[in-house]
Parts: structure tokens; sequence; C-alpha cells
């Protein structure tokens, strides 16, 4: 895939940080301008949020944190996940690839949902438990920071739909934090905040405090105006206002420490609401999400602070984004292309200025979705149009006002905004003008003005199916399993065990696997026990203390089982 050069607008950041270098020595770059100090990166990933918030002009619960970080920073428009479900969004934020390329296009392909059995013993009978396999040169991205001396670190949730390898984290629990990295050590810390997950609009969740009531909130015209649609609107607002006092925390956590000035801040959402015709709906309620950037001395009164940005960004582009801040360059053949930093390009293929994005099965329950966005109109392809827009998940009906909706199949739309939760089929082929329709519900596919948009949006889509190789038409899932992710038996390979040698010279060692795409870690010991950290091994010779006479070696090629081994220094 071609690639070109970096816009004018990441070319002025470029400049802007280089201004920084010669005009703030011991601020972004503490050994001034001969030894840059490699910056900061701080993800505060947040859960099943659509832009509801003061940056994007929704006022209806006050988040004055956020209002501050889009003030110092740049608040990206048209930024999208690749599916509108946490777990494949999420394998997609990991590895810079399409859930599509690498199976793990299915909600949840490892573990079956407790809500989905509970209704049904059977649901899964037909449905395996395997792992996602991307492409062997594939990484967590988080592994080339840390192989590059980062300390990096989740606090904590994962849900990549596959095991990670020991060497993507120093440390992923609920302690995680950068304030345990030895001293003057760059980090990457990535803090994931729940409460706005859809579980906390259950009845049985605890209310966080209200700040907006249910009689004050206002309803999208998608939804019916009854009380229990009311209360989880208001539920979510508030959930809104409660995480915009967590992303104040973690800002004055870096100002106290002083380290703000020195580090990017990435605000996000795994994906949209969490809402019906929200998560798990190929529509802008399902995947436009938050973005916010604060670059550092993002003050008022700076080039880049208080910024839009219009640029159509998407899952794949996150991590490559983050080794480029970091001043590492992404491999090319990733999916996904950097978007900020000194690798910062654009595309000259069919995705340059479109995101794209897949639906396939929800917990047991399945679709076939695919959509492409501008940034403005979305396309979408419905495969199974015999299903109605909210099918019929166990998981989502534990919110109320689901069942509300399904009444509409029954008694027909309140107003014409609602007729797809009336319809029990679906269009093959829609187009929906997010800038005049905001909820997408007036279906351009036959306005006449809009044909050749249609049959350049249909091309791209297309071609992002044929270059993926769609793994989400692999059905059912056992020939996905057998023919694909583990050919043959359909059973998960074991990683090969990793061998030391000697290198030529005295002292040092090579580790090596027989899997070239397997990941190797290794912890070091005097006395037989391995503790911390698991150390990266950079496929060069390193060298091993002749105190230490043991060495633990996990290789690990994700999708396959990781193979742990004990071996001796020096053959003893």
């Amino acid at each position: 895939m071609g690639l070109r050069r970096c816009t004018k607008a990441v070319a002025r950041f470029v400049f802007f940080i280089a201004l920084l270098v010669l005009m703030k020595p011991g601020g972004v770059y503490a050994q001034g301008a001969e030894q840059a100090q490699p910056l900061n990166i701080v993800w505060l990933s947040v859960e099943d949020m659509s832009p509801w918030i003061g940056p994007y002009g929704d006022k209806t619960v006050p988040t004055p944190n956020l209002d501050r970080l889009a003030a110092e920073g740049v608040t990206y428009d048209n930024a999208f996940a690749t599916s509108p479900v946490c777990a494949p969004a999420r394998s997609s934020l990991i590895t810079g690839m399409f859930c599509t390329r690498i199976g793990t296009m299915h909600m949840r392909n490892g573990s079956p949902s407790r809500a989905a059995v509970q209704r049904n013993p059977d649901a899964y009978k037909d449905i395996p438990g395997y792992e996602g396999l991307p492409p062997a040169w594939v990484r967590c991205f988080p592994e080339h920071l840390r192989a590059a001396g980062y300390y990096c670190t989740n606090n904590s949730k994962k849900d990549y739909q596959f095991k990670e390898p020991v060497t993507v984290w120093d440390v992923s629990s609920g302690k995680a934090h950068w304030q345990n990295r030895a001293d003057d050590q760059p980090f990457f810390a990535v803090f994931n905040q729940t409460g706005t997950h859809e579980s906390r609009a259950f009845p049985k969740a605890r209310r966080t405090p209200e700040v907006v009531k249910p009689e004050d909130v206002p309803v999208p015209p998608i939804y019916p105006d009854t009380s229990n649609v009311r209360d989880a609107l208001a539920r979510t607002y508030n959930n809104i206002a409660a995480m915009d006092r967590w992303v104040g925390e973690r800002i004055r956590e870096l100002e106290d420490a002083g380290l703000l000035d020195q580090t990017v801040v990435i605000f996000f959402s795994d994906h949209g609401v969490g809402l019906p015709r929200g998560k798990r709906s190929c529509f802008d309620t399902g995947l436009r999400v938050p973005l916010i950037v604060r670059y550092p001395d993002g003050h008022p009164g700076t080039k880049l602070a208080g910024t839009r940005d219009g640029r159509v960004v998407s899952f794949v582009d996150f991590g490559p984004s983050v080794l480029s801040l970091a001043g590492i360059k992404p491999d090319e053949r990733l999916d996904g292309t950097p978007f900020l930093g000194e690798h910062a390009v654009e595309r000259d293929d069919y995705r340059n200025g479109h995101a794209f994005a897949n639906a396939d099965r929800f917990d047991a329950e399945r679709e076939q979705t695919r959509s492409v966005s501008d940034g403005r109109f979305r396309y979408t392809r419905n495969y199974k149009t015999d299903v109605p827009y909210l099918i019929r998940n166990a998981y989502r009906e534990q919110i109320p006002m689901t069942f509300d909706l399904y009444e509409l199949e029954d008694t027909g739309p309140q107003r014409p905004e609602q007729w797809q939760f009336a319809a029990k089929q679906r269009p093959a082929e829609a187009l929906y003008d997010s800038q005049t329709d905001p909820w997408e519900t007036n279906n351009l596919i036959n306005a006449p003005e809009h044909q050749a948009r249609i049959a350049a949006m249909r091309k791209q889509l297309d071609a992002w199916i044929e270059d993926t190789g769609d793994l989400g038409f692999v059905l059912p899932e056992t020939r996905l399993v057998k023919d694909h992710i583990w050919p043959g038996d359909g059973q998960q390979p074991v990683t090969p065990a990793g061998e030391l040698f000697p290198s030529k010279a005295e002292g040092l060692y090579h580790l090596v696997c027989k899997d070239r795409g397997a990941s190797i870690g290794y912890r070091l010991s005097k006395d037989g026990n391995f503790t911390g950290p698991w150390r990266v091994y950079q496929r060069t010779a390193f060298e091993i203390d002749p105190a230490v006479k043991r060495i633990q070696i996990q290789t690990h090629r994700i999708g396959h089982k990781p193979t742990t081994a004990v071996k001796q220094i020096g053959g003893e």
C-alpha cells in the first residue's frame, strides 16, 4: 500500500513540537535538544459512550474536565470504532488490524455469555471457543514500546479476543500506574473507566450522583418517550458526569507530578453509547466515538490548543499513532495508519478518508453487516435482511427500555424516526447523511442525487472486504476455526519452547523460538525464584550477570498456547 507524507496539519504539529525543543529545554525535552526525552503517553479509555459530552456540543450534564482537555487539545470530529461492541473493537486497538482480518469479529469468541446461556442452555451448541490469529509478524503494539524502553501499564480491562503475551505489559491490574516506573523512564499508561458501561444502566447497578433528572433529559427521536427510556438516558448522562470527574483526577495526577507537559493525553471511548441502537449497531450511535488529544504545553494560545480536526480516523490507527508519537516507525503492513507523531502519513488507497466497520455475532445472536463512513455519509450493507434492527440480545435486555422498543414491532412507530425499531426486516443497503440526519433514519439509497456516491462507496466496501479476506463470511464458526484459525483438526497449536544459546561474545546470550511469529519474554533469577515483569527479547544478544543461575523463557504466538521453560545458565 502506498503512503503519502503527512498533511499540512500534521506537518504544523511536527513543526510546533520542533519549536518546543528549542524553546522549552527541560519541559517536553528534559535533556535538551541534543538528547530528546521521549514523550509520555496516557490513554484515558471509557466504555460504551457516544460523543454526548460538552466538547461535542451536548450540554445535558457538565463535563468541565473534558471541556478543559478539549480547550488545551485537539478534538477529532470523525473518529470511529471498527466494531460497535467492545471485544472486537479492542482487538483492533491493540493490534492495529481489522478484526475481520484476524478472526476476532464475533463477540465473544472465547467464552459464552452467561445471560445468553441462562436464557437458552443450548445457545452455544454450535459455537466453538477459540482465539483470534493475527499474521505472524503482528505484535500487540505496547511490546514495541517496552522494547524501546517504555514502562507500559494497563489499568485494567483487556478483552482482546486472545490471550496477550507476557511481553505486552509491565503491569496489567487494577493497581497498574505509571507512578511505579523507574526514575525518568518514559511511560505508556492505559486507564480504563468502566462507569459508562452498558451494565451501569441496569436497574441493579448502583446509581451515580444525580446530575440530571429523567424528566429533564433530551429524548432522541428514535426512542419512544417512556419512563424506562428516560430512566436509562438519565443514568447514562449521570454516569458521564461521574466519568468526567475521573478524567479530572487522572489529569491532576500528571499535574501534581509535573508531567502533564511531557505527556500526550488521549481520551476516547471503545465504541458508541451502550443503549439499544447504539452498542451492537452499525450506525453512528454505535461507531462514532469521542477523541480528544492533548499535546504537551497545550495551554490556550498555543497553535493546537482548542482546535478541531475533521480527519477520519479508525481504531486500527490508534496503536500505530502511539508508536509514531514514541518515535517508532510502525510496520507499513498494519491495517492502521499513524495520524500523530513524526511518522504520521495519509494513505493513497481506498482507505484514505474512510472508516470501515463490521457487525457479526453478538453473544449467541447473529447478524452480518458491513459499513463504511467518510465522516458525513455512511453506506451500510446488510447481508442478513431477515432480522430486525434490534436483535434479541439477552445481555442488553437487562435494560428495561429494550422491551419498550420491542413493542414498536407490534404497535408501530410513535413517530416516523422510529421506523427501524418497528421493522422486522432490514433493507439490503442503506445510505445516511449524518449531517442533515444525525440519527440516521432517512435511507437515501434510492435518491437520484446520491447514486454516484453510492456507487463509489460500494466499490470501497468491496475493496475492503477483498483486501482483508473478511473472515466473518466463513461460517459456521467451526469451519472458520478448522480452515483458518487452527487449520487441520481445529485444535489450538502450542508455541514451541524457547532455547538459550551463548553468543560468540562472552557473557552474551541469544534466545530462539522455532516459530518466528512468537513473542519471547524472559526473567532471570539468582536464587531460583522468578518475580517481576517479563523482559522483552529483542532478537539481539543480551548480557546476563554471572551471578544469575537460571532463566525463565516464555514463547507465545498470539492465538496459540504459550510455552514456559526454565533453563540453567551455562549448562549447570
